[in-house]
This record gives structure tokens, C-alpha cells and sequence, in this order.
């Protein structure tokens, strides 16, 4: 049965007549009540209301059978605003992000019952990630029902930036956004509503309030009775209240939302004040935390029995003619739970498909290596060059971060210089000084379209990018935990390192956490060469890449480089900065010129050591680590980073386990103390690796 083609189409027909010229329907002309409302459509929803209790009352006996569904989270209570989500979201306009409670707003937007049950028990035909994600996260990514985390609420950012990119396209539709009241209490909510209240962008955020956030009460949550009170002062934002446990009311607060989005009047919250039936989940108890007066309370708001009650009080429908839909749906579950018990389970050998989606593959420069003579250019002139040249090359690609576009000034170092001036405040702009919505929006903006590009300066220091590392992580699982079928395609620049006297939150390094996260390609240049042509097929690639600049080398003449046109450096691929046969020293960022000058020491002295410049961490050139070191059969690991649980300690155990019959000594490293970089530079020097430092460790090695 096609319930929400039959509901629309329905609700077309009423109101075509009642339409404005500019085709916003007004709240007044667009009241839905059981007198106004045409049978089929609330023949429909009533199918679609019993289908769905169906299915959640059943869910918990999958897990009882060892089938699956070992999370589920009942939606019993909020039945009246889920089905008005789905029946308001438009296919191939829309784009909605539902939370775990929302298998009604699933179904309601087209989802069958047996696409709802194969992702219950986790096979590998669910259409939301294939069995990869938690059940009871309903998706369908080719409608733009999107896949969301488990991390309550986060999806808010990802909602936004897909209505910028709608209002930036002149897309007619908007972004919906569902969520449980107690997850707003969230910052990245707050700077999700603020940034879209600033921008006015065509985005509904829904919050089901049901009064709890697991067993915490919502008293424990806001000093409003209501959250979405808490957002009254924002400009540009429309709140509507709503009974989210009555099928009218919920349908009209939804219309109305959407019609005031459509017409560019900004964002809305609708809060739908709901009754949560049963628990929280599967795992939670509530008998624990509340009365069995209020649970008794809470079954006598029932919408679904009260909806069934309105329909025959009316006279509108029959007993008869309920119970034969009450019996089609049976049927349609029946059928369902047949088909999806015969679906295959996930392979285990698929465990490795879509961790990463395709990088850019260079065919001029296949090794990202080149003979060019000329002029040389800086590290910051590479990158601010290649970024202007990559902007050119397509008209796609956007960025944006904090003070990198305010008249002659682009950044604190000044790296996105001038590019405002040149392509315009649309695709170059400043965000708030949020690190998460910075990098959740460039999520949700990616969303839109395939082609689309998103560069965005993480942070001012990569230091001060911590708060975005929630958003990271959605990055990097976002195209695995969907099976395939999306990859935030953005490249995140953050300035790290040390060497400028900037003490903490100036001067660390981040990339000994970056390199533990699956999904993530990490790069850091040391030359401005590699600097554009890293810059280049990152860009040009699909999913995240954290570029990393160690900032001490923007101007510093020692990383200066001729740079080819359009120059290229693949994804890992490392280049032999210096040839030797005594020693390889494996090195990435600032510590390739220190391990340079050291080794040019040594040469002087008659030894002559290899120096590695490894460009790409993730992925990582194991190829040519491994071939030096069965050469050399010696080996130092430097980089500026902590030596504890640094990235070097996974380079030395790759070592160990596959070249350890070559080794002629023990492998050593260099870096940085366990601390954090001090501000005073006696203390700087104290901690970081230096040309000094290294030598030592490479004549020690030499020795041994």
C-alpha cells in the first residue's frame, strides 16, 4: 500500500484550490481536522499508525529469539508527530535526519516494514548500512533519509549545513531535523540553531519532548518546562509548539513549519510535547525511575487507541472497515518478517570495503615526484596558490573557518589571502568560533551533492580543534557505517607544530589521536612543493583528509621549492629526501629539515644515513619504510610529536613485525617530552626535537 503517496496527493487535491500565488499554503487555509480531511488520507494514516505499532510492539521479540534487534528504542507516545515528519517530507526535495526513536517517521516517509525489519536484525540488505550500525537507526540514503550516529543529537549540525548548501543551490525543499528534547542540552544544538537562525536557512529542527533523557528528567536538563523556550531570544526563528500525541495538530505544526521554511523565512523549531509509553530502551527500566501512577498515566495518552477512538466517534469509518485495515497491515508484517529472515548476514570479509572512498589518482605524477628547475616559492604561497587554483578548477568548492575571510586578511597567518576578493563572500566566508559546527556543517553542506567540495579551517591552531573531534569522528565512519553510501567529502587544514614560541593550545601536534581513527587520511608537507600537491589531491579526492601544516614552515626558506603547474603528490607515497646505506631515519613535517641537517653532518663525517620524508601518515608507504631498512638494517623514527604514544610507536612496531630479521640494532625515537609545549623558549627548546638531539640518536644507533 503506498500510504504517503495516496496522503499527499490527497491533501493536493484539497487544498490546490486554497494555494497562493506563490504557492505557500497559509496556516489558516492548510488546517488539517477530522471534519476537513479527506478518508483516504486518514485511512492512510491510520495504516501507516498501525503498521508501525505493529513493528515496535514486535521488535523485542526478535531479540528474545536471538534473531536481532538489540537495540530498540520504542516510539510508543510519539506516534502523532512521527507520522506528521514523514507525511510533511517531501521525496527528491527534502532531506530528513531521524534519530533512534523514529521508525514511525521512517515508515510515515515511505520506508517499508520490511526495510524497517531487516535493519532491526542487522542484515546485510538493510538499506541503511547494511548491518554495520546499530539497529533501530532507520535510513535510506538514495531518498535522502540519512543515516545518523548514535551519538545523540549530532546530526543537528549535519542538517544545517545541508540547508546552507540548499539555500546556497536555490533547492527548493528543506532539511528536517529530529530529536529527543534532553539531546539539545548538547552545545553543538545551541550553535546548530544560532548558526542557522543566522544564515536563515530552510531548516525544521523537531524536539519530541517526552520528558526524559534516558531516566533523567527534564527538570534536570533546562530551567524551562520546555526547551525549545530556551531558544525565544534568537532572530529569525520561528517557534511552534504542538501536541505531538494528536495527529492533527502535529500535521498542521508541520505544514506550517515547512511552508515558513519554504518560503525563506528561516529556520522553526516545532516541539512536540510527547508521553513516553514504555522505556527508554531495551536495556532501561523504567519501573526503576518512575511510579506506576505515571506509567499508567502515560498508557491512558496512547495516540494510537485515541486516533482509532476519533475515527469511529466520527462516524467517518466502522469497525469493520478499521479491522480490515488493522488486518492488511498484520499481513504486510507477516510478510515482511518472512522475506527479511531469508536476507543473508553480513560477509566478514566485507569488514574492509568503504573505510575509505576513492582518492584522486595521479597519472602525471604517479610517485608525486619531479625534475623541475626555476624559481622557488613558500610553503604559505603554495598552499594559498593551489587553494586559488583548485577554486578555479571547480566552481563546486567552498571554504570556510574562523577569520579566514575579512577584507585583506585570510586567517591568522594569512594563508587564505585574497580569496574572498576572488570568489566571492558565497563560497568564501567566516564561521563562528565553533570548532564543531565549523566541521559538522561542512558535513551536512557535502551531503547535497556528490561534486561538491568543502575545505574548511578546522581551527586557528590545531590545538584548538578538540571540540570538533566529535564531528571528526562522524567524518571518519560516516562512509563505512553507511556501507558505502556517503563520504563527507572535505578537507580539514589545521596550522600545528611547534617552533614559534606559542606555548599550549599553539604549539601541539594532533596527529598521534588522527592517525587512530579509521576512515581519516592524514597528510603533513614539509616542502611547499608537497604542500600544493598534497593540497591538490586532497581536494580533488572523496572523504575526509586532515591536512596538517606545521606552521614554523611557512615562511622559513629552508621548505621553499620549485612547484610544476597543476603538481601532484598520490596518498601515500613517500619520497627519499636524502640516499644513504647506514641508517634509515623515518620523519614527517618540521623534523625532516632537522633530520636534513643532521644527516648532512654525519655526511661530512663519512656517514651516510637516509632520510625519509613520509608526506602521507594515513595511508602510510609501507613499502618504502620497510625496503630502506632492509638496506640500512638501522633505524630512527623522529617527529615533533610526543615520543609516548606517538605515531612513531606504531611506525616502530610496522618495523618490527615485518623487517626485525634485518635490524643490526634496536630502532630508536625522537620527539617531544611528555609534556606540553612550553610558552617560555628555553622551555620550547627543552621539549621539542631538534637538529642536536636527532644527531645524538643517529650516532647512538650508528654505534650500537
Amino acid at each position: 500500500m503506498t500510504g504517503k503517496f495516496n496522503a499527499k496527493a490527497a491533501f493536493r487535491r484539497a487544498s490546490s484550490s486554497k494555494r497562493k500565488k506563490n504557492n505557500v499554503v497559509t496556516k489558516k487555509l492548510s488546517i488539517y481536522s477530522i471534519k476537513n480531511t479527506d478518508k483516504n488520507v486518514l485511512k492512510t494514516w491510520y495504516y501507516l499508525l498501525t503498521l508501525g505499532r505493529l513493528l515496535d510492539e514486535r521488535a523485542p521479540n526478535y531479540l528474545k529469539q536471538a534473531i536481532g534487534w538489540s537495540y530498540h528504542a520504542p516510539y510508543a507516545g510519539h506516534d502523532a508527530i512521527q507520522l506528521a515528519i514523514g507525511q510533511v517530507f517531501t521525496l527528491n526535495e527534502d532531506h530528513l535526519f531521524p534519530y533512534y526513536r523514529d521508525m514511525l517517521t521512517c515508515i510515515s516517509a515511505g520506508l517499508t516494514a520490511e526495510e524497517i525489519i531487516l535493519n532491526g536484525i542487522s542484515r546485510a540488505t538493510d538499506i541503511a548500512s547494511g548491518g554495520r550500525h546499530m539497529s533501530n537507526h532507520f535510513a535510506k540514503p538514495q531518498w535522502h533519509i540519512h543515516n545518523v550516529s548514535s551519538c545523540t543529537g549530532n546530526h543537528i549540525l549535519h542538517a544545517v549545513g545541508v540547508a546552507r548548501a540548499m539555500k546556497k543551490y536555490n533547492h527548493k525543499g528543506v532539511s528536517i531535523c529530529s530529536q529527543g528534547e534532553s539531546s539539545v542540552s548538547e552545545g553543538y544544538c545551541y550553535e546548530a540553531i544560532n548558526g542557522a537562525s543566522r544564515e536563515i536557512l530552510p531548516v525544521i529542527f523537531v524536539f519530541q519532548d517526552n520528558g526524559y533523557g534516558i531516566s533523567v528528567p527534564k527538570s534536570e536538563q533546562t530551567a524551562n518546562e520546555f526547551v525549545a523556550d530556551n531558544f525565544v531570544g534568537f532572530k529569525n526563528l520561528k517557534i511552534i509548539h504542538c501536541d505531538g500525541k494528536d495527529v492533527f495538530n502535529s500535521m498542521n505544526a508541520m505544514s506550517e513549519a515547512r511552508n515558513h521554511a519554504l518560503a525563506g523565512k528561516g529556520p522553526v523549531i516545532v516541539h512536540a510535547h510527547c508521553v513516553r509509553i514504555g522505556s527508554h530502551s531495551n536495556s532501561d527500566k523504567h519501573e526503576l525511575y518512575r511510579s506506576e501512577e505515571e506509567i499508567n498515566k502515560a498508557k491512558a495518552c496512547d495516540p494510537y487507541p485515541q486516533f482509532k477512538k476519533e475515527l469511529l466517534s466520527s462516524k467517518i469509518f466502522n469497525q469493520k472497515e478499521l479491522a480490515a485495515i488493522e488486518e492488511e497491515c498484520k499481513g504486510q508484517v507477516l510478510a515482511a518478517h518472512t522475506e527479511a529472515l531469508k536476507a543473508p548476514l553480513p560477509d566478514p570479509s566485507s569488514i574492509h570495503h568503504f573505510v575509505y572512498a576513492d582518492a584522486y589518482i595521479s597519472e602525471k605524477y604517479p610517485e608525486g615526484i619531479h625534475q623541475e628547475s626555476g624559481e622557488t616559492k613558500k610553503f604559505i604561497d603554495a598552499i594559498n596558490e593551489t587553494l586559488k587554483a583548485e577554486f578555479r578548477h571547480n566552481p563546486n568548492t567552498f571554504l570556510w573557518g574562523q577569520d579566514v575571510a575579512n577584507k585583506d586578511k585570510g586567517g591568522i597567518f594569512n594563508v587564505t589571502k585574497g580569496m574572498q576578493q576572488e570568489f566571492g563572500k558565497e563560497r568564501i566566508f567566516n564561521a563562528p568560533i565553533a570548532e564543531d559546527f565549523i566541521v559538522g556543517t561542512a558535513n551536512g553542506f557535502s551531503r547535497f551533492r556528490e561534486d561538491l567540495r568543502v575545505v574548511v579551517e578546522g581551527a586557528e591552531f590545531a590545538d584548538y580543534f578538540w571540540p570538533a573531534m566529535e564531528q571528526l569522528l562522524e567524518c571518519s565512519h560516516d562512509y563505512w557505517r553507511s556501507n558505502g553510501a556517503f563520504s563527507p567529502n572535505i578537507l580539514i587544514r589545521l596550522a600545528s607544530g611547534g617552533h614559534i614560541g606559542g606555548g599550549i593550545y599553539h604549539s601541539q601536534n594532533l596527529e598521534g589521536t588522527f592517525t587512530t581513527l579509521p576512515g581519516l587520511r592524514v597528510v603533513v608537507p614539509a616542502f611547499a612543493d608537497d604542500a600544493a600537491g598534497l593540497l591538490r589531491t586532497a581536494i580533488r579526492s572523496k572523504g575526509p583528509t586532515l591536512y596538517l601544516e606545521p606552521k614554523a614552515l611557512y615562511n622559513a626558506k629552508y621548505a621553499m621549492s620549485v612547484i610544476p603547474d597543476d603538481f601532484e603528490v598520490p596518498f601515500g607515497k613517500a619520497r627519499v629526501r636524502k640516499e644513504g646505506s647506514l641508517l634509515s631515519v623515518i620523519t614527517y613535517g618540521n623534523t625532516v629539515h632537522q633530520c636534513l641537517e643532521a644527516a648532512e653532518i654525519l655526511s661530512k663525517e663519512g656517514s651516510e644515513v637516509e632520510v625519509i620524508d613520509l608526506r602521507s601518515l594515513i595511508p602510510l608507504d609501507e613499502e618504502t619504510i620497510l625496503n630502506s631498512v632492509k638496506k640500512t638494517n638501522r633505524a630512527l623514527i623522529v617527529h615533533e610529536d610526543k615520543v609516548f604514544a606517538g605515531f612513531g610507536g606504531e611506525l616502530l612496531s610496522i618495523i618490527n613485525e615485518k623487517a626485525f630479521e634485518y635490524l643490526d640494532a634496536p630502532p630508536l625515537r625522537v620527539g617531544s617530552t611528555f609534556t606540553p609545549v612550553g610558552f617560555n623558549r628555553i622551555l620550547e627548546k627543552a621539549i621539542l626535537p631538534d637538529t642536536f638531539k636527532i644527531l645524538e640518536a643517529m650516532k647512538k644507533v650508528l654505534s650500537y
